[in-house]
């Protein structure tokens, strides 16, 4: 008995081994193992949209004209007659410096001028006086020079008169340049006159410009230098503030798709809570670097390699975007302030009813292997290297699509994009489905021929609007 049992179980053991033989030959060859585990990916078609690319940057709104003032000379202010904040007409009286010392100085130099006319008189006096001489000693040498010929007088007493009427037009020349000496004294007196009536004049400011005044940085009583060479004292700031303009800088690899004319989004970060975006346009474009111009010497040294070069460009606020905020406000009060943060979105070129797909679907690929990320590091470095000589493979745009569950690998061109699309020239029609995603998977780690699947959370979405429907 116990033999038999012992060959029952024998049997029974053969059994199970022989049936789980064929059920894994089976599985085997219905491809549930043995085959790579598929990698859960998000597919989406290939679609028409509307792509509008724009170019991003962040500035201040600052008045399009904003006139900085200072004075010519210096002293100390007497009188100030506007507030920061005031609205000015051009002409109306801002500020007085002190003018004593240049009131004197004009005194002085009105005294000098009359100083210089009462000399060119007593020149002028002088040249009648020498005329009166030389015709005297011109009719004694005439009747002595007779008297000469006929032997009357001696050669000495000639040679005397002679000297003497030489003499007497040689003083009346010098008469006439004393008195054009003195036409010139009175010429430069007079032009110290003006000087010195100009700089009292300069005590006295007037308003250049109609506007608000936007900045006051002085008081009553405190002094301020001025100079005609160079800026002195900045005293106070005049803008037209119902004229305003973002500045922003843009970097050089999106400043070339920038152009004048160029309509704006325009975010003031004072009106982020209401949602309220205002409509601009591109009106200037720097054609030098910000910052380039203060120093060039020395910039190939000290500019670090990945030191980011912008370009400033104005963007003007159009009046008709926030009409509505200035009829709302008083006459003296404007939507907008000098310094206020704003965020652009220059709008650079727009397509309708494109064939697109998502921009994360985009990648890049060359015909490198690719780097086995467990594989020992020596053993990479190991590789061999490229020839000299040997051209670098060139890096294509590709975009992975979905054919009977496998990936396959597709180049495109591009075009324009925008944050969520981008423009598919050539390489897909529509209707196309690709992988979208995850990010990692397409843009680093999927290949041709790799096993896809639909993630099981877009799975479930699928089939919940499936049973909404």
């Amino acid at each position: 008995m116990a033999r038999k049992s012992s060959k029952r179980i024998w049997w029974i053991v053969g059994g199970i081994v022989v049936l789980l033989v064929a059920g894994l030959f089976g599985a085997k060859q219905a491809g549930y193992i043995g085959q790579p585990k598929p990698t859960e990916v998000e597919f989406t078609k290939v679609k028409r949209a509307d792509i509008i690319e724009r170019v991003s940057a962040s500035g201040k709104v600052q008045p399009e004209v904003e006139v900085k003032l200072s004075p010519d000379v210096s002293g100390e202010i007497t009188n100030l007659y506007v507030a920061e904040g005031d609205s000015v007409v051009k002409g109306q009286l801002l500020l007085k410096i002190r003018p004593d010392n240049y009131e004197s100085l004009m005194a002085r130099a009105q005294a000098a001028v009359n100083s210089s006319k009462a000399n060119h008189e007593q020149t002028k006096a002088l040249v009648l006086q020498a005329e009166a001489k030389l015709s005297q000693t011109k009719t004694i040498y005439e009747r002595n020079k007779k008297l000469f010929n006929d032997k009357v007088i001696s050669a000495s007493d000639f040679e005397q008169f002679s000297s003497n009427y030489d003499v007497a037009k040689q003083d009346l020349e010098s008469s006439k340049a004393n008195v054009s000496a003195a036409l010139y004294n009175i010429k430069s007196a007079e032009a110290s006159l003006r000087d010195a009536a100009e700089n009292l004049r300069k005590t006295t400011i007037f308003a250049p410009v109609s506007g608000i005044i936007s900045l006051l940085n002085v008081e009553v009583g405190e002094r301020v230098v001025g100079t005609s060479q160079m800026a002195g004292t900045e005293m106070m700031r005049i803008a037209n503030l119902s004229n305003m303009e973002v500045r922003v800088n843009v970097n050089e690899n999106d400043i070339v798709r920038v152009t004048l004319g160029d309509t704006a989004e325009i975010d003031v970060d004072a009106y982020s809570s209401s949602g309220r975006k205002f409509k601009g346009i591109v009106k200037e474009i720097a054609n030098t670097a910000a910052g380039l111009a203060s120093s060039t010497s020395t910039s190939a040294a000290s500019t670090s390699t990945d030191a980011v070069t912008e370009f400033e460009v104005k963007v003007k606020i159009l009046n008709t975007s926030f009409s509505d905020l200035m009829s709302s406000r008083n006459k003296r009060s404007y939507p907008f302030k000098p310094g206020m943060t704003a965020s652009v979105e220059i709008i650079t070129n727009r397509k309708d009813r494109v064939i697109s797909v998502p921009i994360a679907s985009v990648t890049t690929r060359n015909n490198k292997p690719a780097v086995d990320e467990n594989k020992n590091p020596d053993e990479a470095e190991a590789a061999p290297e490229k020839p000299k000589g040997q051209k670098e493979e060139a890096i294509k745009e590709v975009v992975f699509v979905a054919v009977n569950g496998k990936a396959e690998m597709r180049e495109v061109k591009t075009g324009i994009s925008d944050f969520e699309n981008i423009e598919i020239l050539s390489g897909l029609k529509e209707g196309d489905q690709i992988i979208s995603g995850p990010y990692i998977v397409v843009s680093k780690t999927l290949k041709t021929g790799d096993l896809v699947e639909k993630k099981k959370e877009e799975v479930k979405k699928d089939e919940k609007k499936s049973n909404e429907n």
